[in-house]
């Protein structure tokens, strides 16, 4: 009987230590947002706000199908998109590939909160208002004058620099100031 005891929590602990190296192969955890296509129209306009160039490193967080960053490498700049979601990362490089971007674009399998875009000159983002809050001291911490833009969501007490209203879409852009300034939603 003791045998039969001492095997089956050999067996428990054994199944408990699988579990465990299983569980360290997922992501940290779930996306926040649902994935909503930014139009076509509204990335474009995004970008040419921006003023998105040769010269620039864009960071596109939570880059879904990946037609942000496909469109600034188009315009010449060094283009990354991370995502949490390994669905979105397959479809943002196959939509690369489909349109002979391969190897002029990267995308990243990422917590964007934890993933380190510190190059960056341009970030874009379609985040949750409670997300881009969330992700505004990290963006605070980037070289003055990293353009932030982001779709449809501002950034709290972080007031716009320019908006813009495009057919029921709002384009909010930011340029990270040298001195951050301190927010009391933080």
């Amino acid at each position: 009987m003791r045998a039969v005891k001492s095997l089956c929590l050999l067996l428990l602990l054994l199944a408990v230590n699988v579990t465990f190296l299983l569980a360290q192969d997922k992501p940290l955890r779930e996306p926040d947002v649902v994935f909503v296509p930014t139009p076509q129209e509204v990335v474009d306009e995004m970008l040419k706000v921006a003023k998105v160039g040769k010269s620039d490193v864009l960071y596109d967080l939570g880059c879904g199908d990946g037609r942000t960053v496909i469109s600034a490498a188009k315009l010449g700049a060094r283009a990354t998109g991370v995502d949490i979601n390994p669905v979105r990362i397959k479809e943002s490089e196959e939509n690369a590939a489909r349109q002979g971007m391969t190897g002029k674009v990267k995308f990243v399998l990422a917590d964007l909160f934890e993933y380190n875009f510190n190059d960056a000159t341009v970030v874009t983002l379609y985040l949750l208002p409670s997300l881009n809050v969330k992700l505004r001291p990290k963006l605070l911490k980037l070289k003055p004058g990293t353009r932030i833009v982001s779709h449809d969501f501002d950034m709290g007490e972080w007031k716009p620099e320019q908006t813009i209203d495009l057919d029921g879409h709002t384009v909010y852009m930011w340029t990270v100031p040298a001195k951050p300034p301190v927010f009391s939603d933080n």
